[in-house]
């Protein structure tokens, strides 16, 4: 896999706990908590460092899953599990 995480983000926020709407730049991922081939999954959809995110929605049930995550003109479903290995630094 790639970097770890990068524990060097300004704000230390993962992508689960940035507010709607709110865009933000992939700082850092914990690709090693990840299951490689779910991993390997969300790097070909090009969710790694320096992309750009946004979370356009949460889910109402189990505690906001999934997440509706908009990186570049594509929109992704996310669990909440694989949100928090991501840590944003809003822009």
């Amino acid at each position: 896999m790639q970097e770890a995480l990068h524990s060097g983000s300004a704000t230390g926020m993962t992508l689960d706990q940035l507010p709607l709407g709110q865009e933000a730049s992939i700082t850092g991922v914990d690709w090693p908590s990840l299951p490689p081939e779910e991993a390997r999954r969300l790097q070909a959809l090009g969710l790694d460092s320096g992309a750009r995110v946004t979370v356009a929605h949460r889910g109402i049930f189990g505690g906001g899953d999934p997440l509706a995550v908009t990186v570049g003109r594509m929109t992704v479903a996310l669990r909440r599990f694989h949100a928090h290995a991501m840590t944003v630094e809003p822009v």
